[in-house]
């Protein structure tokens, strides 16, 4: 069953994922890290914020605004859906400033193994963008 991009069931849906994948969890491993997205231009119209917590071990993508992310990732609807759907690359984004980056950016470097292993950990859920 597929579940909406930026819905309480995705968020729900890519922590379950994030905690069942060995890579992703290996990679993160006892980290604390947090980590807010701001997707802009929506269809609904403005933004929707949601952010990563990981912590001890375990990840939660709860919708919403953290309190005093370590970084902030800002990006289009457009380019949050490529990402999510594998059609386009977080490093290339980033390159290509289709992403912008805010925070303690070597924090961000640390976990660069984990951020890519999210792509993998969440590939088997069906999304409805």
């Amino acid at each position: 069953m597929a579940v909406t991009f930026l819905s309480e069931e995705w968020a729900q849906a890519v922590t379950d994922a994030l905690n069942a994948h060995e890579g992703f969890k290996n990679s993160m491993g006892d980290a604390d890290l947090s980590i807010q997205f701001v997707t802009t231009d929506t269809p609904a119209g403005g933004e929707t914020p949601y952010y990563l917590a990981a912590t001890g071990g375990n990840a939660a993508v709860t919708l919403g605004t953290a309190e005093g992310p370590d970084a902030t990732v800002t990006q289009t609807y457009e380019t949050a859906t490529a990402i999510s759907s594998g059609e386009l690359n977080t490093q290339t984004a980033f390159m290509t400033g289709k992403l912008k980056v805010t925070g303690n950016l070597a924090k961000l470097m640390m976990h660069q193994n984990a951020i890519q292993q999210w792509g993998s950990a969440v590939s088997d859920i069906q999304v409805d963008y």
